[in-house]
């Protein structure tokens, strides 16, 4: 993956969002994403990137099931679905990510394969192992024009780290932050 450069005149600028789809913090998080989707529209891009903690027995196959859905081209819904229900996650495993797509309206008998085949699983260790190389410790910690802000620990004043940092880089593309 590609560092998180500034932004230029005709690309959005990149806010890596490093997240695990059992972590209940991260579906907290959900509110600043949609916050920070509504404030830049277009002019930034959240790239999910995936950290799954040992701690979360099926975070690791919830990512998988994950870059299925960005394979079919409903990534961050069913992000968003799978982290709404995170106790489900954990009580019901596997079936309850093919659930999901099926609920969505995806081929939840393709994610069913995917989950078997493991044909995502390089994705989410090259996501992993990156995460750990730059420092990543907890989820949600995001990256932005390379530097780290850690939402594992504490959310206090995260979003507004954010913002502050993306209206600077922004600034310095000469973009508008709206």
């Amino acid at each position: 993956m590609s560092d998180s450069a500034p932004a230029g005149p005709t690309s959005p600028l990149v806010i890596d969002i490093w997240c695990e789809l059992q972590c209940p913090d991260c579906r907290t998080a959900l509110d600043d994403v949609r916050a920070l989707r509504a404030r830049y529209g277009d002019t930034v891009e959240l790239r999910l990137r995936h950290f799954p903690l040992e701690k979360h027995k099926h975070a690791f196959a919830a990512a998988q099931a994950a870059e299925e859905a960005f394979e079919q081209g409903q990534g961050w819904p069913y992000v968003e679905a799978v982290l709404g229900r995170v106790e489900d996650l954990a009580r019901e495993g596997e079936s309850f990510l093919v659930d999901v797509a099926r609920e969505l309206g995806l081929d939840a008998d393709e994610f069913d394969t995917a989950l078997v085949d493991g044909r995502h699983i390089l994705m989410v260790d090259a996501d992993q192992a990156e995460g750990k190389a730059i420092g990543v410790t907890g989820t949600p910690t995001y990256v932005i024009g390379g530097e780290r802000l850690d939402g594992g620990k504490s959310r206090d004043g995260l979003r507004e780290r954010v913002e502050e940092m993306t209206d600077l880089l922004l600034a310095a593309s000469g973009q508008d932050a709206s």
